[in-house]
């Protein structure tokens, strides 16, 4: 029996430059050196580090599954080694996704969100990695509907007989931490009427009926694991493409809509999600507006395999990056002009998310403050 590999990104924001804009090269520097000593040292078969924003991504590879405790150790120690490089900067909420200042066994609830697949490697193994920021979990669901359940999007889902068997989506509560597996197309509108509330559902795996597992989310949701706003959730997914999957461009497609999600300035305000270039990913207005990046790789035995030259080091990969060409700048344009829109609202609705969704807000205060002048109509 093929021996399986895992898929584990593990991010953070651990520290930025001027604001939340980007992680520090010393920063990622530290963390990858951390990394390559897995690899020397067994634990890792490879890896990659890179960003979203102010956000660190720790791409690794691995036999242990998902979930394991040394795989999930390392990643919180390259955190924190990232993050005292932030310190001694002194740059911007060093170690603020960071929410205790020990491990505990397992970084989901402790900050850092975390997208892990475990899978017997086809004779071709493409992925593509996404990265968000200024968003929340359940950015992914409108393009994971359309990928996985829409076959105006993946005509393979009509045209291809293994993709005709559909699949079963797993979606969470971020709120009260409770998770059910729906069938689609069987329970299609059913998952849809959760998936439209995306102030609590959010999609957090994606199973092909005879492949198996076709993608993963991060929902790790930073507010409720703190008590209190601590910075956006900033989700990462990958998605597993070809091959009775979702051919890569049908990942990408639904992205050609700059739909508005939940975040961006103060994680209260709405904003067009804009498709942009790792390097690009600076949130350069309003602290945004939302970005997503998407990296395209192959896992090679169980390998990173990008677009670097053969017999290249462990780490030092070149992938694809998807979102970097000019056909995007149509689909930037629109998001912008969406963007401005939506902030010309100011601190009125629906500029800004409802009040339940608030992530810090003066509003109680103010109320109890003005109930002894409150008179009854």
């Amino acid at each position: 029996m093929p021996e399986k590999v895992t898929v584990s990104l593990i991010k953070a924001d651990v520290g930025s430059i001027a604001g939340h804009s980007r992680p520090h090269p010393r920063m990622m520097e530290v963390a990858s050196e951390m990394l390559g000593k897995a690899v020397r040292d067994g634990l890792l078969n490879d890896y990659y580090v890179t960003r979203c924003g102010d956000d660190m991504q720790l791409l690794m590879t691995h036999r242990k599954g998902e979930n394991n405790r040394e795989v999930h150790e390392l990643a919180w120690n390259a955190f924190m080694a990232a993050a005292n490089e932030a310190k001694k900067m002194h740059l911007y909420a060093a170690g603020q996704d960071l929410l205790s200042d020990a491990f505990s066994g397992n970084v989901r609830g402790q900050g850092p969100g975390a997208a892990e697949m475990e899978f017997e490697e086809r004779p071709t193994e493409p992925m593509l990695v996404f990265m968000a920021d200024k968003c929340g979990p359940s950015a992914y669901s409108l393009p994971i509907s359309k990928i996985f359940m829409d076959p105006f999007t993946t005509t393979g889902l009509v045209i291809d007989p293994r993709a005709h068997l559909g699949y079963d989506i797993e979606i969470v509560d971020v709120v009260d931490h409770k998770k059910v597996l729906m069938s689609s197309p069987a329970e299609l509108y059913d998952i849809l009427a959760l998936l439209g509330d995306t102030t609590r559902y959010a999609v957090k795996r994606v199973i092909h009926r005879s492949v198996g597992i076709a993608a993963v989310v991060s929902t790790e949701k930073l507010n409720i694991l703190a008590g209190k706003y601590v910075g956006k959730d900033d989700p990462v997914m990958l998605v597993r493409c070809q091959s009775g999957l979702p051919a890569v461009g049908e990942v990408l497609q639904p992205f050609a809509f700059p739909q508005l999600v939940a975040g961006w300035m103060r994680g209260s305000h709405y904003g067009a999600w804009y498709p942009c270039a790792v390097d690009q990913s600076d949130p350069t207005y309003h602290d945004g507006p939302p970005r997503v990046c998407s990296l395209g790789i192959q896992i090679t035995n169980g390998k990173i395999q990008g677009c670097e030259a053969p017999g290249s080091k462990p780490g030092d990969h070149k992938p694809i990056d998807y979102f970097a060409g000019r056909e995007w700048d149509i689909v930037r344009n629109k998001a912008m002009e969406i963007s401005i829109y939506m902030r010309g609202h100011g601190p009125f609705m629906p500029g800004i998310v409802s009040p339940e969704e608030l992530e810090y807000t003066t509003r109680p205060d103010i109320l109890k403050k003005l109930e002894p002048r409150m008179q009854p109509l």
